[in-house]
């Protein structure tokens, strides 16, 4: 059993470009003159100008035809849990019931000892009609050993993954691979990257948000990252 703080990560696997070579603001700016019947107007460098009219006058949905895959390592069932609500989505995750999970690792708030005895435990033995206890102080690491011996022990009596996972906590790790199109990465860093957002999604979310800023600066230039880094706003938003 691992214990993981701070360990949350990201990896762009593809931000999608046009099939004669466009870059994704190019094929951006392809669909978006359809509109107006104004594809004579492209140049060598009028994509970028052209994605940040439509950004500023909010015509975000043209924005939907370029996408990018992200995969997502070391996060917490928690954090996965929160992704999926983002309904606009294509997911792929970890699966508990076919993956055999008797190496754990689990994901705790940073600013936490997992060494620290914090909760007493009262165990019983019944002999006869007298219930005889044995009282402990453990630890959350502690605590998270024993969830992993009981589910090797589970295991080694014959329950399968989808079974013996009922005892696995919400902290454990997982993996998840992410593909939805630009607007909604916006609409997701607009939520997980704000101060109330849950510590974890929010760290992991403005790490992808500082990496795309240099990627494609005109999607996503106009979020400010706080200075202490934890944290970011959509400039104008709330």
């Amino acid at each position: 059993m691992e214990i993981l703080q701070n360990a949350g990560s990201h990896r762009i696997l593809a931000i999608m470009a046009g099939s004669a070579g466009e870059s994704p603001l190019e094929l951006i700016e392809l669909a978006g003159r359809t509109s107006y019947q104004s594809r004579n107007r492209i140049t060598k460098g009028s994509a970028t100008k052209f994605v940040r009219m439509l950004r500023k006058i909010g015509h975000e949905s043209v924005l939907e035809h370029s996408s990018m895959t992200v995969e997502f390592n070391n996060v917490s069932r928690g954090f996965t849990h929160e992704l999926v609500r983002h309904r606009l989505v294509a997911y792929t995750q970890e699966s508990t019931r076919r993956v055999d999970e008797s190496d754990f690792g689990v994901v705790i708030p940073p600013d936490r000892d997992p060494d620290e005895k914090l909760v007493t435990l009262q165990i019983f033995d019944q002999i006869g009609v007298v219930s005889i206890p044995h009282i402990f102080t453990v630890s959350f690491g502690e605590w998270m050993k024993l969830n992993e011996q009981m589910y090797r022990g589970l295991r080694k009596a014959s329950w399968k993954p989808e079974d013996a996972r009922q005892v696995l906590p919400i902290g454990i790790k997982s993996q998840i691979v992410d593909t939805c199109n630009l607007r909604e990465w916006r609409h997701i860093f607009r939520l997980r990257c704000a101060k109330d957002a849950h510590w974890e999604i929010r760290r992991v979310m403005v790490n992808l948000l500082r990496e795309v800023q240099k990627r494609i600066p005109v999607i996503f230039d106009d979020f400010v990252i706080a200075k202490d880094g934890k944290s970011a706003i959509l400039r104008g938003g709330d």
